[in-house]
């Protein structure tokens, strides 16, 4: 049985069955029934499906966005954002997959050569919690484009969220069997990726969980894209506008309840101006608004379940005894429901859990530095590389430092998102391959090379 619990409350709100080996075998059997005619129908059409996708998600915004509050947590507010998102990016990715997709000419001996990008064919999807639809979206709207089907093996944790999203696709006319949500434990999966009929897996979750994905998926030689953690750099140079960089920290930090793989996590701070923005960051993660997700002035609800309140605190407790200092919050708080109070920890140090660890929740860790070099030493002494960003008032110089920086994407002057028009994904411990853009379109694609002859003179 998986169980919907409101982290607001710690109190069960449904609960439904799991697929047995019937119901997995009968999922996978459609999957693969339907690869030809969904690769066949052409990419105009299912783009048109994809717009129709996107006017599901609007009229009907209401609704899943509730879903994402009750199931976990996520201000209102910020759940309509998440919902709104991904039908932007149907639409986007509608509108663009024909041009993303189109065969590309290639000098040759030949007298013509080209490549062209084929589905693969039935793709896994093991996606995570804190983005309940937008993971979902991020991954299946660029493979369903490309002609793939897809299964949806989502976090046990937000079933209704899970199903939610296959009645999107069923309400949009996507035809039977090209999207479907398996409703299964993580202890199924390793037998689906070894399916023979399962072409490809992609997952956005922890390193564990991928380097399991990956292990299984390498017996069998099959294609795998991986969105992990990350404990991204956000760099404060001395020329930075220090009240735009601490306000644009304050919310990179603590946006989806500080549960995101791309949220800020080390603000590393050149010396001279670290006073000033700690001053700064400590005051607006002091008034932030912690409560009922459900109410519309709540800037911060409550982490999605019990355990990952106890590894927060964990995680700051230990730094705190090794010499880190808060400078606002610092504690979970006393009641019903999974919350931590936003927290700043400054005097962050090598050796310290929230210097080495992906902290998921809002506690931001300051370090201070000398400048520029050991700002880009701090930020690349990671096993992560995910994203970063960079706060500089010479927009030359934050260019020239994020080509040094070890991540998958850079910013200068902004907070990391995700942006259907970019490719999305990191390096190191942070997973391989990328999601969304012309890049994440072709991943789970045959890239399949043609020489016409006879051969030039």
């Amino acid at each position: 049985m998986l169980r919907s619990i409101d982290p607001s409350t710690g109190k069960e709100i449904a609960h439904v069955p799991e697929l047995d080996a019937a119901g997995i075998e009968a999922a996978v059997a459609r999957a693969w029934a339907s690869r030809h005619a969904w690769r066949d129908v052409g990419v105009d059409m299912r783009a048109a499906l994809l717009r129709s996708v996107s006017g599901v998600l609007r009229a009907d915004k209401a609704r899943y966005a509730a879903l994402l509050t009750a199931e976990m947590g996520k201000p209102i507010v910020e759940a309509e954002g998440e919902i709104e998102k991904c039908a932007w990016s149907a639409a986007w990715i509608a509108d663009n997959a024909a041009r993303l997709l189109a065969d590309e000419p290639m000098e040759s001996s030949a007298t013509r050569s080209y490549v062209r990008f084929q589905p693969l064919g039935v793709i896994l999807a093991v996606m995570p919690w804190n983005f309940p639809f937008w993971q979902a979206f991020r991954a299946g709207l660029p493979a369903l484009a490309a002609g793939n089907v897809m299964l949806l093996k989502h976090s046990s944790n937000v079933p209704q969220s899970a199903l939610a999203i296959e009645e999107v696709f069923r309400e949009a006319g996507v035809p039977q069997g090209v999207f479907q949500t398996l409703l299964i434990g993580s202890g199924a999966v390793d037998q689906i990726i070894e399916d023979h009929r399962v072409a490809g897996v992609t997952l956005t979750g922890s390193e564990a969980a991928g380097a399991r994905v990956a292990a299984t998926a390498g017996k069998t030689i099959k294609k795998t894209v991986l969105e992990l953690g990350g404990s991204d750099p956000f760099i404060v140079l001395a020329d930075a506008d220090i009240k735009v960089a601490a306000t644009v920290a304050c919310r990179a930090r603590n946006q989806n309840n500080g549960q995101s793989c791309i949220a800020a996590k080390r603000f590393i701070v050149v010396e001279s101006v670290a006073d000033e923005f700690e001053s700064l960051l400590s005051s607006a993660v002091g008034a932030l608004k912690i409560g009922d997700p459900k109410d519309r002035g709540v800037q911060v609800g409550p982490l999605a379940r019990a355990d990952l309140v106890d590894d927060l605190e964990r995680q700051v407790k230990e730094s705190v005894r090794l010499g880190a200092r808060p400078l606002t919050g610092g504690n979970r708080l006393d009641g019903a429901g999974y919350f931590f109070q936003p927290t700043v920890l400054t005097d962050v140090r090598p050796g310290m859990p929230v210097y080495h660890e992906e902290t998921f929740g809002p506690v931001a860790a300051v370090i201070r530095v000398s400048d520029e070099e050991e700002a880009l030493r701090v930020a690349n002494d990671s096993e992560f590389g995910l994203g970063s960003s960079i706060w500089t008032q010479d927009v030359e110089r934050g260019r020239k430092l994020g080509e040094r920086i070890q991540a998958g994407m850079v910013f200068v002057n902004g907070m990391v998102a995700s942006d259907a028009r970019l490719p999305f994904g990191g390096v190191k411990k942070s997973g391989y391959g990328r999601e969304l853009s012309s890049y994440g379109i072709k991943e789970f694609t045959n890239i399949q090379t043609v020489w016409i002859g006879p051969a030039k003179n």
